[in-house]
């Protein structure tokens, strides 16, 4: 059955260019802005699009390989089954992003300072990423899986992180009283993020 969309969402859509199995390679936008439109199938390799307005972009079914994706602007930017490889990606506000839809995988990103609160990220693939001082405030994590990722410094608060996966995550400080973890998944080695809260020591 053929999802109905408003007056206006029609219309925007027939404004904006659709752009369906691309790949560009070495787009810097600082010198050669892309145009605004719905990203389909495409791919963007060695691009370096730091600080650059991508807010009402439409990003669906996308790779993103060695990006610099650094202080993106976000603001309604549409994600939807993206997958980021080793990109630089600090200061993202993927609270700003269109929550419709949201789905992405990040592997060997660096995504320090970046922002993922009240997001619905359930199920997200985070592999070996640098996830320094990201804010996960009453993020919707559960089922999500931290593997082999650097936490230090990251806010966990009023987060539901039910079945998610933090056995060989590191650094991370998490609140079993301030946030939910049922089912949640922890190495020995992790216990004394979950205990910090305690001042006692785990040897």
């Amino acid at each position: 059955m053929r999802k109905s969309v408003s007056l206006s969402e029609a219309i925007n859509r027939f404004q904006m260019n659709i752009i369906e199995n691309q790949k560009f390679e070495k787009v810097n936008t600082a010198l050669s802005p892309i145009e605004k439109g719905e990203y389909d199938s495409c791919i963007f390799n060695d691009c370096d699009f730091s600080g650059f307005n991508f807010s009402g972009f439409k990003f669906t079914d996308c790779t993103f390989t060695n990006c610099n994706l650094s202080l993106l602007k976000t603001g309604k930017t549409f994600f939807q089954q993206i997958k980021f490889n080793n990109c630089k990606m600090l200061g993202i506000r993927f609270d700003d992003c269109s929550s419709f839809g949201l789905s992405f995988r990040f592997e060997h990103c660096t995504l320090n300072h970046s922002s993922f609160y009240k997001t619905k990220i359930k199920d997200t693939s985070f592999k070996n990423c640098q996830l320094q001082e990201v804010d996960f405030t009453e993020c919707d994590a559960s089922n999500a899986l931290f593997d082999e990722c650097d936490l230090a410094g990251a806010i966990f608060d009023q987060s539901l992180l039910e079945k998610t996966d933090f056995r060989t995550a590191s650094n991370f400080i998490i609140n079993p009283e301030t946030n939910k973890i049922k089912k949640a998944k922890f190495s020995v080695n992790g216990l004394r993020g979950l205990l910090a809260q305690y001042d006692i020591s785990v040897h």
